[in-house]
């Protein structure tokens, strides 16, 4: 998984997945607090890349870094907390060859957005796909080794989700979108709330840009 400061969360997620995991690598994303620090002490695996280099890239280091050792990823954000471990619904259809990529339907949340760049992501996934997501944004995915290898390099920043889903589609990779009991922080509507929204909506569109026009 990325992260970027979630040390108020970080453990209680590295233990609860570890729980369906062989093993947990944490790549701390420039983070400012002891998000790493703690990670490791709970158990996982931990890459620093120094400063903030987005979601995207993150996850490309944490990749080389395993290189051959995983068959299946277990793509996770780093606030899940103690729910993390129901990510274990997503491995099994991949393990068991139903599925190329697992995508997590997260619960309705009562606190949040107003939805506009999850409906922009779905839009562009079915625009640029024909696949018709309900969860476009969802970080919380399951892929085998092969699949993902086809979907690399992965896009930067929070462009990652978006493309993947694209990218799988077009290669005609099954896809799965699987209920799960996850709780994660909510992204509110105050000011660093919507900053969050513009970034991530600047990186889809980046993605996609780029799938457009037949780069990807």
């Amino acid at each position: 998984m990325s992260a970027h400061d979630e040390a108020d969360r970080i453990a209680a997620t590295v233990a609860s997945l570890r729980r369906v995991a062989e093993q947990v690598l944490v790549v701390d994303d420039g983070s400012g607090d002891e998000t790493a620090r703690l990670a490791e002490a709970a158990g996982a695996r931990v890459l620093r890349t120094g400063r903030d280099i987005g979601k995207g890239a993150a996850l490309e280091k944490g990749l080389d870094l395993l290189g051959g050792e995983v068959s299946a990823w277990l793509l996770a954000d780093g606030d899940l907390g103690d729910t993390a471990a129901g990510l274990g619904l997503l491995l099994g259809p991949v393990l068991e060859g139903r599925a190329d990529l697992a995508i997590a339907v997260l619960p309705r949340q009562a606190s949040g957005g107003f939805g506009l760049v999850k409906c922009f992501a779905g839009w562009c996934i079915a625009r640029l796909s024909g696949y018709r997501a309900s969860e476009p944004l969802s970080g919380q995915r399951a892929v085998s080794a092969e699949a993902l290898s086809a979907c690399r390099p992965l896009a930067s920043g929070f462009g990652v989700e978006t493309a993947m889903t694209i990218d799988a589609a077009r290669l005609g990779l099954r896809i799965l979108e699987v209920p799960v009991p996850l709780e994660h922080r909510a992204t509110g509507r105050d000011f660093s709330g919507f900053r969050h929204r513009g970034r991530q909506g600047w990186d889809i569109l980046r993605a996609v840009t780029v799938r457009a026009a037949g780069i990807r």
